[in-house]
């Protein structure tokens, strides 16, 4: 049965099924919740995420009704079972020796198509939980696409899955979705000359997630 990797809004059979696996078992093993579903945009859009684990992805997509574009290293997709995975779940493979322009085509591709895209704009994952200084790699992309930019805050995956784990541990995940930066405000802050600016506006926007995430997860709200 192949799996069909062109439809944006649709989630294929291989999504769907481990989507439904992953949600019991991050349910269970660690109270997974999220919100701000309801504030995502119908068409394309660049989901800017800060990076705690290697589970961030699969935090990022369990909630939705729609498929997120993930980009991956190449060689995955040559691992026997994760290769599969990747090469049905809308993953982009890249080439390190030629990530910089290879990522950006392919990412513009995607939301051209009216795909979420998912980035991490750290360019590694937290040692700590807390969100350090995004790099600003992201600005290319968001020049050559007209889509709104969501941040998205992940509190707990460090806990769940730390640098350096085999096993996933019990520990408590949420994921806030936060308020579309619009497609109007993206343009005009993403130009030259306004680049510090428009840095600055994701850094807020992304580190209030984060604390809204962390809050939550804390059981204070």
């Amino acid at each position: 049965m192949s799996a069909d990797l062109t439809d944006p809004i649709h989630r294929n059979w291989v999504w769907r099924t481990l989507q439904l696996v992953f949600q019991n078992v991050f349910v269970f093993c660690l109270k997974y919740r999220a919100r701000g579903i309801e504030q995502l945009p119908e068409g394309g859009a660049l989901f800017l995420i800060n990076h705690q684990s290697f589970l961030d992805p699969m935090l990022v997509g369990l909630p939705l009704k729609r498929p997120v574009s993930f980009l991956a290293r190449d060689s995955l997709f040559q691992v026997p079972v994760v290769g599969w995975v990747l090469k049905n779940t809308y993953a982009m493979p890249i080439n390190r020796e030629s990530a910089g322009t290879d990522s950006i085509r392919k990412s513009v591709a995607k939301l051209e198509q009216g795909f979420y895209v998912g980035m991490f704009p750290e360019g590694t994952r937290s040692t700590d939980g807390q969100l350090g200084v995004l790099k600003p790699g992201f600005l290319a992309l968001v020049r050559r696409s007209n889509v709104p930019v969501i941040p998205v805050g992940i509190a707990g995956a460090n806990a769940a899955f730390p640098k350096g784990s085999l096993i996933v541990q019990l520990a408590s995940v949420c994921v806030v979705f936060g308020k579309p930066i619009d497609v109007e405000t993206v343009a005009a802050l993403s130009k030259k000359g306004r680049e510090q600016e428009f840095m600055e506006l994701v850094q807020v926007r992304l580190s209030a997630c984060v604390q809204e995430a962390e809050t939550w997860r804390s059981g204070t709200w």
